[in-house]
């Protein structure tokens, strides 16, 4: 903290003073970066009409602002460095992304099945939450590439085995 006070130009304790402790610093932290993530899925979404090219679409979205903003991500789903549920405002930033995410998911579960799947939010968030962080710990860097275009392309043949229709079906 004292770092980060001196590269802001203030005393060490001046963030101490305007969030009140640690985990005010955390929660803010963490409820800045849904505020980002719920843009960057707003403008995802917005790319397509097509439910299955939406979901695909934020999912993307999500990964590429968890490469993005590392800190961020890591701090917003640290239930012991950002307590959410203890500070109503950015729970329900929390929330509107996890909403918007259901949302998009069961259009896209009723296009692809013909009925709403209450199990496809859950698979589809599993899924883009679940690469971000192996991304985001190198752990995939090894077998399909590090640089930005080899990242790219392993987030999209990852969301295409959730997005792709299957043959024959």
């Amino acid at each position: 903290m004292r770092e980060v006070a001196r590269r802001a130009g203030v005393s060490h304790q001046a963030p101490y003073h305007h969030f009140g402790d640690r985990e005010g610093i955390m929660v803010a932290i963490a409820d800045e970066g849904f505020q980002g993530l719920r843009r960057e899925m707003e403008k995802a979404a917005a790319t397509s009409a097509d439910p299955i090219k939406r979901l695909h679409a934020i999912g993307f979205a999500y990964v590429t602002f968890a490469l993005s903003h590392p800190s961020h991500f890591k701090v917003m789903f640290r239930s012991e460095l950002a307590p959410l549920e203890s500070h109503a405002e950015a729970m329900a930033r929390a929330d509107s992304c996890f909403g918007l995410l259901v949302s998009v998911a069961n259009a896209a579960s009723e296009h692809r099945f013909g009925r709403v799947d209450p199990a496809f939010p859950l698979a589809a968030w599993s899924l883009a939450h679940g690469l971000a962080t192996l991304m985001l710990e190198g752990k995939l860097d090894q077998h399909f590439g590090a640089s930005r275009k080899a990242r790219e392309a392993t987030i999209n043949a990852v969301l295409d085995s959730l997005t792709i229709q299957p043959t024959g079906c």
